[in-house]
């Protein structure tokens, strides 16, 4: 409103002005939201004294009408634009106070997260891997469902062997996996056994290529020295870490637990040398001052086989429950590989000589760090998992 419409509305209808000026005052002092609708509804409602004297207009003199309907609008106008910039002010009186209360600083330190770690049956895989990687050797990986023909019967394993029995073994049927593998249900047994032979390293150009079987769950990560040795020439350093399976469950045992093997196929190998890749191992796994044994032992895939004992890590040898009183611990199986099993990749057993171990990574990491049952390792407590 110009300072001459304020002049004219002062001079012509003074209850206008009087109620601009005391909507004026009451919009400015109103100090929250709340407040300032009261003002709207008083000055501006249905009810309020302007809308009356507005909505009256029919009944004054001719003369008056214009002037009073004219500046009665007038005042409506101003006193709307007054109350809306009050709540414009207020609105970002609020907001400027709520940045004010709820201002992060970001010069604070943040609120710290735990860290997490390492599972130690991971970091006892990490830790083997890394002393024989250190010794020159490979890490080689194969697959978890593997062929009988892998895992037993290129190990020397013959059909009639107890590790083949269904008790001992989680078998697949063949023709089931092979129909889910490929979607369809009405698959054939010749497109099964196409599947099967396709999933041999060696195809048709191997002389002893596997036979279409039973599919199983490795029990063991020897088929990886198998797969390895089919598609290599020699010599052949490797060691192959890996979930295996077996239906056994105590304190000792798991059904699924992890392995690492180890091959060696070279000219020259000999027991002695098996013994001092055994030795430097313990020593740098378990403690620099550690005395190891070899132990005859049955493998059907080597020959001779014996299996490495450690001296006793809570006795120092002296004897203890943990030792059965013997002053050792059994930690893994090894011996010469059978020259039988080179047949089967195509080597030739008058030229080369080696060594297999295998030992497993639960039971590794339960005599170094004293873990007294297996399945704690897999109940995934924290309570338990931060020791280490």
């Amino acid at each position: 409103m110009d300072d001459a419409q304020l002049h004219d509305l002062q001079e012509r209808t003074p209850e206008l002005a009087a109620l601009l000026a005391e909507g004026s005052a009451a919009a400015a002092a109103a100090a929250e939201p709340d407040a300032l609708e009261q003002v709207r509804v008083r000055f501006l409602g249905r009810k309020s004294r302007l809308t009356e004297i507005l909505r009256s207009i029919s009944s004054l003199p001719a003369a008056e009408r214009p002037v009073v309907g004219k500046l009665g609008n007038v005042v409506r106008v101003e006193l709307e634009r007054l109350v809306a910039a009050r709540e414009d002010e207020l609105r970002g009186a609020s907001l400027a106070a709520a940045l004010t209360a709820e201002r992060l600083d970001i010069t604070l330190p943040g609120v710290p997260l735990p860290r997490g770690h390492r599972h130690l049956i991971s970091r006892t895989i990490r830790e083997v891997e890394d002393i024989f990687l250190g010794m020159g050797y490979k890490v080689a990986e194969g697959p978890e469902i593997e062929l009988d023909y892998y895992n037993f019967t290129a190990l020397n394993t013959p059909d009639d062997h107890p590790a083949r029995s269904v008790d001992d073994t989680f078998f697949i049927d063949q023709r089931t996996a092979i129909r889910r593998a490929a979607g369809d249900a009405g698959a054939s047994p010749a497109g099964a056994a196409a599947v099967s032979a396709a999933g041999s390293p060696g195809g048709d150009a191997a002389a002893s290529a596997p036979v279409v079987g039973d599919l199983l769950l490795r029990t063991q990560t020897s088929p990886v020295q198998v797969r390895t040795m089919e598609s290599q020439e020699p010599p052949v350093y490797i060691i192959c870490p890996g979930k295996v399976y077996r239906p056994d469950l105590d304190a000792t045992h798991t059904p699924m637990f992890h392995q690492v093997e180890g091959l060696a196929v070279d000219r020259g190998i000999t027991l002695a040398d098996l013994k001092g890749t055994l030795h430097q191992f313990a020593r740098e796994f378990f403690g620099a001052d550690r005395a190891i044994r070899l132990r005859p032992h049955f493998f059907p895939f080597t020959e001779p086989s014996v299996e490495l004992d450690v001296q006793c890590l809570l006795c120092g040898g002296t004897g203890c429950r943990s030792c059965k009183y013997s002053g050792w611990l059994e930690i893994l199986g090894a011996g010469m590989v059978d020259p039988n099993l080179y047949g089967f990749v195509g080597y030739d057993s008058g030229e080369l000589q080696g060594f297999a171990f295998g030992m497993g990574v639960e039971r590794m990491a339960m005599l170094k760090h004293g873990v007294p049952d297996a399945r704690a390792l897999f109940d995934n407590d924290l309570r338990f998992l931060e020791q280490f």
